[in-house]
């Protein structure tokens, strides 16, 4: 009863004052005494009564600039942008000067509707006046960069047509952060049922996706959420986000975890310096499974959330480094997205101009090892809304998205759809192998070495399964590449991938039978090169040579014959010599490194023992080589 008089009396007395002279834009008794009592409903929270006493209000004076500024910011915190929108619309209709701040205020609401012309229009006005904040005019400029930005991708756009992926991946949860394996056969994501995030799984076979299936009780939990996922290219790490686990050391870290046969082993949490005690979240793995990017609002950033990487080496994870201006902003980059080329980064951002809210970026590696300034996908890839969560396969011709903005199954729903051809990353391809024995047929587990022969780097490093003898890498077009599978026990086996001036995106599957360590057997060294008709070693040859180096060390007691091989092309005498002397040079590099004459020969056949018949390029090729053979051990 006190609080009602108190209000009466207040009223009054601001009916009163206004009869001398109103602070307001009106002096409409029934106007002023509605928005009074509409400010009390507001400040009480009852938003919908002081919606109701601010249109009477609007009634007794249609040109009450107050009443229609207040109903406008209580539309915009309800998130009825459309309604707020038209109330700030007329407020500028009916006195374009009553407030510079309302031109920042809209602009970034027209933004959000996708109204560009509107907002850039009302962002060049305010930042035309004076008394703004250095802060404010840097954002409202920031925004001018999105609307000219977004007015002329509209007028652009990227071809974009998104298939949703179907009953048998998408529900009426919220599905999303899709990441496939290198040879697109198997898919994990992340499902949302009402406040818990678990990871789900599908495997796909020539008539399509399958049904997914919960992924791994060792990996999802009932009270914790696991979610913004990475797997490796041959399916066989995860790296994961789990917040608020009781073995975690901030709100929100990186887990990694191992595939055991058909299931996953335990996950742990990485140790420092990666995680902290602030929030890390959104792994990438690299190709080679030794750079791992992530997300992190950690000190040193450039404001808001960055990209980050940290280095593997025999220690651990490295220091993170975060990517540098050229990724980051004031804003936020987040969903980082490393291609297994090693040099083409995904990611979303506020911060770089765009359509408004989250857009998707691409950013390359150049020649300096520096990330170089990303560009937009463009529209209607990206929209006034938020995009994020974008990954791509690794031949690069199809991309996975999220979206609960297209016709669904409901909520969120994954999405594929063709990457337009210049928004791709470099051409990749995978290598799909398995590992026997050459007399059992069984599978072996063996060491997989996979290198960049130019530069001597080493972009794959792993096991064979042990129960199925598999493995998976992917190969970068533009290099040479030397495979080498070794086990105790056996000859090790040699590869060579030439991808360079490669156009084609068929994979290699191989079945590799490792060879018992026995007489006669023998290897041939597809990864020593020399130059045409000469017998130097090219560079690229001690990769190769070093596994045999290893080899012979591992095994002392082994003696091996080395020998060289021609094609029947020209003098038989000259290849004859030159067989011999491309032997010698490697016998040579085995005498320099400590290995002892009495352990090895070496002999030149020229062409009398070809492999494939002399009749066509690749065949001659095929026969002009060096292998080494076991004497005796």
């Amino acid at each position: 009863m006190k609080r009602a008089v108190l209000l009466f009396l207040f009223i009054i007395s601001v009916c009163q004052l206004f009869a001398q002279q109103s602070p307001y834009s009106t002096n409409n008794k029934d106007a002023i005494k509605n928005f009074a009592l509409a400010n009390q409903k507001f400040d009480d929270r009852l938003p919908d009564e002081a919606i109701t006493y601010l249109k009477k209000a609007i009634d007794a004076d249609a040109k009450f600039l107050e009443a229609h500024a207040m109903l406008g910011d209580i539309f915009q915190q309800r998130k009825n942008i459309k309604a707020a929108v038209d109330e700030y619309h007329k407020v500028i209709a009916i006195n374009p000067g009553y407030s510079h701040a309302i031109y920042l205020k809209v602009a970034g609401m027209e933004i959000a509707e996708a109204m560009y012309s509107d907002a850039l229009g009302h962002l060049q006005k305010y930042v035309s006046t004076t008394g703004i904040t250095e802060a404010n005019k840097a954002h409202a400029q920031k925004l001018i960069k999105d609307c000219m930005f977004a007015i002329d991708a509209l007028q652009h756009p990227v071809p974009f047509k998104p298939i949703n992926m179907g009953p048998n991946i998408n529900t009426a949860a919220d599905e999303y952060s899709p990441v496939s394996t290198a040879d697109n056969t198997t898919i994990i994501y992340t499902r949302q049922i009402e406040q818990n995030e678990d990871f789900y799984q599908a495997g796909k076979t020539d008539a399509g996706w399958q049904k997914s299936v919960y992924l791994s009780e060792k990996i999802n939990t009932p009270n914790f959420n696991e979610g913004s996922e990475s797997v490796s290219q041959d399916g066989k790490f995860l790296f994961f986000t789990g917040c608020n686990r009781p073995d975690g050391r901030g709100r929100c870290d990186i887990y990694v975890t191992q595939k055991k046969g058909d299931d996953w082993g335990k996950p742990f949490s990485l140790s420092p310096p990666v995680n902290t005690s602030g929030w890390e979240s959104q792994p990438s793995i690299s190709a080679d499974g030794r750079t791992l990017y992530f997300v992190s609002n950690r000190a040193g950033g450039y404001g808001g959330y960055d990209i980050w990487k940290s280095a593997l080496s025999s220690k651990g994870w490295g220091a993170p480094e975060n990517l540098g201006p050229n990724v980051n902003t004031a804003y936020n980059e987040q969903s980082p997205f490393i291609h297994p080329d090693d040099g083409t980064l995904y990611f979303c951002s506020n911060g770089w101009p765009g359509m408004g809210g989250q857009d998707l970026f691409v950013s390359r590696l150049a020649d300096d090892n520096k990330w170089q300034a990303p560009k937009n996908l463009g529209a209607p890839i990206n929209t006034n809304g938020d995009e994020s969560g974008l990954s791509l396969t690794a031949n690069g011709d199809f991309a996975f998205f999220s979206s609960n903005k297209l016709d669904g199954y409901g909520g969120f729903d994954i999405y594929t759809f063709e990457m337009p051809a210049e928004l791709r990353p470099r051409l990749v391809t995978y290598v799909k192998g398995f590992v026997s024995d050459a007399k059992t047929k069984l599978p072996l587990e063996s060491a997989v070495e996979i290198i960049a022969l130019e530069r001597n780097r080493t972009v794959y490093q792993n096991y064979s399964s042990p129960d199925k003898g598999d493995f998976l890498a992917t190969l970068a077009a533009g290099k040479n590449y030397g495979l080498n599978i070794s086990r105790s026990g056996y000859l090790f086996y040699s590869e060579n991938f030439s991808l360079i001036n490669y156009t084609s995106k068929k994979p290699f599957n191989i079945n590799v039978l490792l060879q018992p360590i026995e007489v006669g057997n023998k290897v041939i060294l597809k990864n020593v090169f020399f130059d045409t008709n000469k017998y130097n070693l090219q560079p690229e040859s001690r990769a190769e040579l070093q596994k045999l180096l290893e080899f012979l060390g591992q095994n002392p007691t082994v003696f091996i014959e080395i020998s060289g091989h021609t094609d029947d092309v020209g003098n038989d005498e000259l290849n004859q010599k030159l067989s011999e002397n491309r032997a010698k040079s490697v016998y040579d590099f085995l005498l320099a490194g400590k290995i002892p004459p009495a352990r090895m020969v070496f002999a030149g056949y020229g062409k009398t023992q070809p492999i494939a018949p002399n009749t066509s390029d690749e065949d001659r090729a095929r026969n002009r080589r060096t292998e080494f053979k076991i004497m005796a051990k």
